[in-house]
Order: structure tokens, then sequence, then C-alpha cells
């Protein structure tokens, strides 16, 4: 299911929305202000492209206050707007039995969208 999920995100959307955010990483990285940022916008790209069987969870090593104040920081200049774009794709997705999978994925980009420093994903 993994597999046909992840073939299916990628061929129907999941392919360009991981080009606009590698696109947006790579100009983030062209300041040196912006490459934390820009990192973790190109971990949510990686996520993106295959999202199935991937799970997010809370890094041990965090960087305690340094990645509270990253976050708000990601919140502030752009998190939350791409938060609020997967919950609408989610609740869109949603509607139909068929797309609940392809809604619970978008969802799960949301919670990484709105606070990603301090998180890992894992295979």
């Amino acid at each position: 299911m993994r597999l046909l999920g992840n073939i299916i995100w990628f061929t129907f959307g999941g392919v360009f929305i991981a080009l606009e955010y590698f696109v947006a990483s790579f100009l983030l990285c062209l300041t040196i202000v912006g490459i934390p940022f820009g990192i973790q916008t190109f971990k949510l790209g990686l996520l993106v492209l295959w999202p199935f069987g991937k799970t997010i969870k809370e890094k041990e090593n965090t960087s305690g206050c340094l990645s509270i104040f990253m976050n708000v920081w990601w919140i502030i200049f752009g998190g939350l707007a791409i938060c609020i774009s997967h919950l609408f794709m989610g609740v869109l997705f949603s509607i139909t039995i068929v797309g609940l999978p392809f809604g619970r994925q978008h969802f799960k980009l949301a919670g990484l969208a709105l606070v990603p420093f301090g998180k890992e994903i894992i295979s």
C-alpha cells in the first residue's frame, strides 16, 4: 500500500509540490541567514516526494531554546501559510473515502510545516 500510495501521490501532484519546496529551499540558502530555513524547507520537500510510510518524531538532541526561537520565526515568516495550505488540502482530500489516505498525509505535512525545527523524519 505504501508503494502504491507513494506512486499515486508522486504522479498526481507530489512532484510539483516538492519542486516548489526545493526552489524555495535553494532561494533561502542563497543568504547566510536563510540557510537554516532552507534546510527545513528541503526536509519538507523530501517528505513531500514520498510521504507514505514515513513518520515525524521529536529529535533526541534538540538545540533547546534555539529551536523554539527558530520555530517562532518560521511560523511568523511563512510556516503558518504553508500549514494552512496543507490543512486546506487535507480537508479537501478527506471529503471522499478514496482521498482519506492523501488527506492524512497532508495533515502530517501540516504538522511538520508549522514547527519543523527539532523534528526528524523516520522511514
